[in-house]
């Protein structure tokens, strides 16, 4: 492994129906804009990323072989406040799994469930 950097790069969330699913990630993270990457054979849109920023980079992405999943690996998300992203979760349809919870010494985390049934963490120092 390279020192100095995280592991992780990249991160992809499959979603069945990619309107809603946008819908849903612009609502509830307050992003702006995505970013177009689809193909002929999928549909990829980015989150807006920041080379110079540390941090992972990751996409919406509907594939016939891939699916939502309530099983498989946990991506948190940065956010200011645990509390505020899941009155926007329920406010937009998804489900709170496991309520803003303290870390010692660590900050806050959260499991939310989002539009298309997949299991999202949130993570906030406040």
């Amino acid at each position: 492994m390279q020192t100095g950097k995280n592991i992780a790069v990249w991160f992809e969330i499959y979603v069945d129906d990619m309107d809603r699913a946008k819908d849903f990630y612009q609502y509830v993270f307050q992003i702006r804009e995505f970013i177009n990457l689809s193909k002929k054979s999928f549909r990829m849109y980015a989150f807006d990323w920041d080379d110079e920023v540390e941090g992972a980079g990751g996409a919406l992405v509907k594939m016939d072989f891939n699916k939502p999943s309530t099983t498989g690996t946990i991506v948190y998300f940065n956010c200011e406040d645990c509390a505020a992203v899941e009155k926007r979760t329920k406010e937009k349809g998804g489900e709170i799994i496991v309520s803003k919870t303290p870390l010692d010494h660590f900050g806050f985390s959260a499991i939310i469930r989002d539009s298309e049934g997949n299991l999202i963490g949130l993570y906030s120092l406040k």
